[in-house]
């Protein structure tokens, strides 16, 4: 078989964006674009530009600064939503429109409420609407696995005669079987007469656990194009996984007749990035980008390795960008060694007192830390960039922790301009101080999910704590690292306070529209 190209179009910004407490700001998102196209990321989904201004903002954004990427919105099947993906897009190098419909019969009937003959008609004039902006246009039958394949090929069809360049298959629920959803893909291309005017993509979710195997299963039956998400982040249980499905294409090439244009040493990199900006640990055994995805802790399996790594290893850490993590630079550095080391992690700053600044905590960092690496300063940029412009602030913190005793924990906090602080008792130090702190904030929210994760080893490690909180529905997650567990914990709950009680044009994707 002839090797072609696989087209990699990353969704982290639009649908990783709908995992509960996943929201990103603008500028968030911009750094995690930047570093998609460093990872030499075909197709950037940067969100979807009808749901709110902030999201029509982030596409925008996006489109303007990523130069080497075809930068895509979403858009539902209406005229509204593709003007305003159109309008957003203004300015990209390379735009994509996508829109979509649902096209099975459980969708039709209950949630369009739409006969399949007003469906068909739609969906062609959805089409038709975003050629007029761009001959780059993405369309996808929601819900693709789940429709009957006699509807869904004469959608497909029309969408192809309408000039979709792009038709995309999603399994939305995570419904389908490998080889079932692989047949499905073939059985389309072969049906649809015009089906080599397109390329053909799929988009997984992973509530099976399916989502990757459906992907390559796709890809060996002749789909073109694979719609993921850096670590799988995504609704529900999430969405393929990009550093999965590109690993697995490289590794096993004996099967797969296809390539990426991916540079998979970025792919740890773009992984810490997501993770820290989010809040979503990865876990140790995940596939790649894990702790442990490289670690060998049986004696047989590490006598193995060092006589010949080929023996329990598929592929080499280096490949995915394990031996880069490491900092050169200490306590002494300059900076300028400083600045062109954060440049390499996609961390750039507007003015040079944004610099000062993070370089004054990456100096107060050096003192408490004698190794700095590259996950400590993801962390403490994230850290950094949340903080800013925030209304409630970390001033001070004493917290007291003895055996047999109730831990007591004082806070002083700036709220607003004003200094204020409160003293609480709690079950334990991490208790007494979310307990202090909202006795001043009196913010009224349920802590739905605390988490801490180590960000590197060693007993001076930074603890990275992530707090999701949640009021009247709205849902949000914090982040905070500090070498101190406690001063982490208390900056991650602050930094999730100051998004639940600001004001917001953005409703969570989700709630916003219906999603594919």
């Amino acid at each position: 078989m002839n090797q072609d190209k696989l087209i990699i179009f990353d969704t982290t910004l639009r649908d990783g964006e709908q995992s509960p407490g996943a929201s990103m700001t603008k500028e968030e998102k911009v750094r995690i674009a930047k570093a998609l196209e460093k990872l030499r990321v075909d197709v950037i989904e940067a969100g979807f530009a009808m749901a709110s201004v902030g999201d029509f903002e982030a596409v925008r954004a996006v489109a303007q600064v990523v130069k080497d990427s075809t930068v895509c919105s979403l858009a539902r099947a209406l005229d509204a939503d593709i003007d305003r993906a159109a309008e957003a897009l203004k300015g990209a190098v390379s735009p994509r429109i996508h829109t979509f419909i649902s096209t099975s019969p459980l969708h039709m009937a209950h949630k369009l409420q739409m006969p399949p003959e007003k469906v068909l008609e739609q969906a062609i004039r959805a089409v038709k609407r975003a050629r007029q902006y761009t001959d780059n246009v993405e369309f996808s039958p929601e819900d693709a696995a789940r429709s009957e394949i006699d509807f869904l090929c004469r959608v497909v069809e029309a969408a192809i005669d309408a000039g979709a360049t792009t038709i995309n298959l999603p399994d939305t629920v995570g419904y389908k079987i490998p080889h079932l959803f692989g047949q499905l893909i073939r059985t389309v291309r072969e049906r649809v007469p015009n089906s080599d005017k397109a390329i053909f993509s799929v988009h997984c979710h992973n509530d099976l656990g399916l989502a990757v195997a459906n992907s390559l299963s796709a890809v060996i039956n002749g789909a073109r194009q694979v719609e993921c998400t850096i670590n799988g982040l995504g609704e529900r249980a999430g969405n393929a996984a990009l550093e999965e499905v590109v690993m697995a294409v490289r590794t096993r090439h004996d099967i797969f007749p296809c390539h990426t244009n991916i540079d998979t040493t970025q792919i740890l990199n773009c992984s810490r990035l997501v993770s820290n900006i989010t809040g979503f640990p990865v876990q140790p055994n995940k596939a790649i980008v894990g702790a442990n995805a490289f670690a060998h802790e049986s004696g047989i399996h590490q006598d193995g390795v060092l006589k010949n790594r080929e023996t329990y290893e598929i592929m080499r850490a280096e490949d995915v960008g394990w031996t880069t993590n490491r900092m050169v630079l200490g306590k002494h550095s300059g900076r300028n060694a400083f600045k062109t080391h954060l440049k390499q992690l996609n961390i750039e700053f507007k003015t040079e007192e944004e610099l000062n600044a993070a370089f004054t905590r990456f100096k107060e960092l050096a003192d408490k830390k004698h190794e700095i690496y590259d996950e400590d300063l993801q962390a403490l940029m994230t850290d950094a960039f949340s903080s800013e412009n925030e209304r409630i602030k970390l001033v001070t913190m004493r917290v007291v922790s003895e055996m047999g005793e109730m831990p007591q924990a004082q806070i002083t906090l700036n709220i607003a301009g004003e200094e204020v602080t409160s003293e609480a008792k709690g079950s334990g130090p991490v208790d007494a101080t979310f307990k202090a702190i909202e006795q001043l904030a009196n913010s009224q929210v349920k802590l739905l999910v605390y988490s801490v994760s180590n960000v590197t080893n060693g007993t001076d490690a930074q603890g990275e704590v992530s707090v999701r909180l949640e009021k009247e529905g709205r849902i949000v997650n914090g982040q905070g690292a500090d070498t101190d567990i406690l001063i982490a914990s208390a900056k991650a709950y602050i930094n999730a306070l100051n998004r639940i009680l600001a004001p917001t044009d953005r409703q969570h994707p989700q709630v916003s529209a219906s999603i594919i």
